[in-house]
């Protein structure tokens, strides 16, 4: 247990990871030495940045705090504090109920932590945050919250209303990490395409991609987690017109069927989806797109989600994740519908359907056989480099392993990759 070292732990998505790097550059201001690896925990104090989005990612979290409830009573830890969505939803029963942790915060609050350690919030440090992800990346949060009132979903009522941030503090903290060595930014909200209607009474994700596309240095820009009614358009010119906006995007349509769609509170009809995918494809020519679909929401019949898996057949994503509905309590799905799809229904469905989509996918993969592609290096791992295209995001999207033996490679740099093979996740490659 080494004094004045704090272990921070996140869990969830990457917009909690954010937060949490933000919390490392405070304390580090404050003169802590900080580690961020839940598999060694080393300090005296330990931080736990919880999600609170479903079943099985609360459970998670619940567990994380009881394994370092047990280091505190075992003396291999001082204090434990708790912050993020799992706390900013369930404050008062998770005192009561784990009352051998020091203090929880909720998502906005993390800062006081600094008062109850005796430190300060430096102002100064406001936008700079300690990267934990390979020092070529970054995840960049242009917004929290989000005014979409889908069904099924928690994260309004975890992180209120839809806020986002000036783009010029955005534009700052991008020139900050560039000049740090930042190359590659994700940019991530809870709904990008809502993003500066609250600050300037517009859509302006359009605009601001276009800003951090001028930034010197800021090699590729992917967009993660847009809505699909009421695209902003003006991001297909984007794309087009600068090569360092990767042509990427992460839209989660969750279902096609025009009565899942109305349960499901999403203010889109089948028709609308299937032409904003045609649109995509017409006016960014060889886009990938990413979506999350989900199944066994409250009302789903089963010639619901023919419907999906033929939408999945059609729509041939390039990437796609599904979960299967749980319920959440204070959703409006939770108070207006009975969950009466059995549990082993949602799996087979989710099971069937992805399925498809493995098949789909294994086909899109082979096709980039003989084909050359930009590819960064992310680390070495055995007997290979892993490294990615502007088509896959860090950790959920396929990887480019390229054999050690062939040129010595190094991490964050970008090469020339020509494809050899294929597998049903990963391509192969050489560099040319």
């Amino acid at each position: 247990m080494r004094r004045n070292t704090i272990d921070i732990i996140t869990l969830g998505c990457s917009k909690n990871l954010v937060d949490s790097e933000k919390l490392m550059r405070q304390l580090e201001a404050n003169g802590y030495k900080v580690t961020h690896d839940s598999s060694n925990p080393q300090g005296e104090i330990a931080v736990i940045n919880t999600c609170g989005f479903i079943g099985d990612a609360k459970e998670e979290s619940i567990q994380m705090i009881l394994e370092f409830c047990e280091a505190k009573e075992e003396g291999r830890l001082k204090k434990l504090y708790v912050m993020g969505c799992l706390s900013e939803r369930y404050l008062q029963e998770l005192k009561v109920e784990i009352p051998q942790v020091d203090k929880f915060y909720g998502k906005f609050n993390w800062n006081e932590l600094l008062d109850e350690l005796g430190k300060t919030y430096k102002t100064e440090h406001a936008i700079e945050r300690t990267l934990t992800t390979p020092k070529h990346y970054a995840y960049l949060k242009i917004s929290e919250g989000c005014d979409r009132k889908c069904s099924y979903c928690a994260i309004p009522i975890i992180t209120g209303k839809h806020v986002s941030r000036p783009i010029e503090e955005i534009v700052e903290e991008v020139k900050i990490l560039v000049s740090e060595g930042v190359k590659e930014f994700q940019i991530i909200a809870q709904e990008l395409t809502y993003y500066g209607v609250d600050l300037y009474k517009a859509q302006k994700l359009p605009e601001l991609i276009e800003r951090i596309a001028e930034i010197p240095g800021v090699e590729w820009i992917r967009l993660h987690y847009a809505y699909p009614a009421h695209f902003p358009e003006d991001l297909f010119r984007v794309m087009r017109e600068h090569k360092n906006v990767c042509k990427y995007m992460d839209i989660a349509l969750q279902h096609i069927s025009d009565n899942m769609l109305g349960k499901m509170r999403r203010h889109v009809t089948k028709a609308e989806t299937y032409d904003l995918i045609e649109k995509f494809r017409k006016e960014v020519p060889g886009i990938h797109l990413r979506t999350t679909l989900m199944v066994g929401h409250p009302g789903e019949t089963e010639e619901d989600f023919e419907e999906l898996k033929e939408f999945v057949r059609k729509a041939r994503f390039d990437r796609m994740g599904a979960f299967a509905y749980s319920e959440e309590e204070g959703t409006y799905s939770a108070e207006a519908y009975e969950d009466n799809i059995p549990h082993d229904t949602k799996q087979n469905r989710l099971d069937e359907l992805m399925a498809i989509q493995q098949e789909i996918s294994t086909e899109l993969s082979h096709a980039k056989i003989g084909q050359e592609y930009k590819v960064i290096i992310d680390r070495k791992e055995g007997d290979y480099y892993v490294g990615r295209t502007e088509f896959d995001s860090p950790e959920v999207d396929p990887e480019v392993l390229i054999k050690v033996e062939e040129k010595r490679l190094f991490i964050g740099h970008f090469y020339r990759v020509l494809i050899i093979d294929a597998d049903d996740f990963d391509l192969y490659g050489k560099v040319l």
